[in-house]
């Protein structure tokens, strides 16, 4: 195994064991070693940004419907966990400002796109980021490779990297095809070898892929030299890298 480690990224916070992107998530991730979270985000009717893997409510809160036709004060009254387990009953959608009072600086935050919102989110982002003033601290990810072009260029400060699923065959070489200073490579754990690795790093690009939760998978990713494994279970791959 290669003697640089790579971070332990919990995937919607400890995922695996707590409701996904819950402010529970984020504190068992922290609590299980974790260097950083990912998380991903949405937008209400009345501007606010929350943290939600769908574009609906129905399937993670007792509520339903599309999350940008409801005001946050609507978020905020639904339950986010008990659907996961009753011992999570009363957890709510945290809005964005909630988890960076939670996590520490000098912790990874990793902020997924979801939806462009017609160019909404990314004002609304980058405004409550520069607000924030953690720049150092996060990295925004999209699958929406041209949303990722639009932050980066309205945005210098902003570290973006791209999310896919794509089997490529120069990952660094896609990423400069973008046409701006990308930082990070966010591909599917399987579409990406060390050779992959090594070449990207060359390039200046971290590598965080996403998500693995086998052991056997862990040690395939930590020998190509990864920067970082994004994890539903950070317990799991900080018990492996001791």
């Amino acid at each position: 195994m290669n003697m640089q480690q790579p971070i332990v990224i919990g995937h919607r916070g400890a995922s695996g064991e707590a409701p996904e992107n819950t402010l529970a998530a984020f504190e068992l991730a922290f609590e299980q070693g974790a260097e950083g979270i990912e998380l991903d985000v949405q937008i209400t009717k009345d501007g606010e940004i929350v943290v939600c893997h769908d574009l609906t409510l129905d399937r993670t809160t007792n509520g339903s419907g599309l999350i940008c036709e409801h005001n946050w004060e609507e978020l905020n009254a639904l339950d986010a966990g008990l659907w996961f387990s009753e011992a999570f009953t009363g957890e709510r959608i945290p809005h964005l400002r909630q988890v960076f009072e939670l996590v520490p600086r000098g912790h990874l935050i990793n902020v997924e796109v979801k939806h462009a919102y017609e160019g909404r989110m990314e004002k609304a982002l980058l405004a409550f980021l520069d607000e924030m003033d953690r720049w150092e601290d996060i990295v925004i990810s999209s699958f929406d490779h041209k949303l990722i072009h639009r932050i980066k260029q309205a945005q210098p400060n902003a570290k973006v990297g791209l999310l896919y699923a794509a089997n490529l065959i120069d990952h660094a070489a896609y990423a400069e095809q973008l046409g701006v200073d990308v930082f990070s490579l966010h591909p599917y754990h399987h579409c990406i070898n060390k050779e992959d690795v090594v070449a990207a790093k060359a390039s200046g690009l971290a590598v965080y892929p996403y998500t693995a939760n086998d052991v056997a998978d862990y040690k395939r990713l930590i020998v190509a030299g990864v920067t970082g494994i994004i994890t539903d279970y950070p317990a799991r791959l900080r018990n492996l890298l001791g």
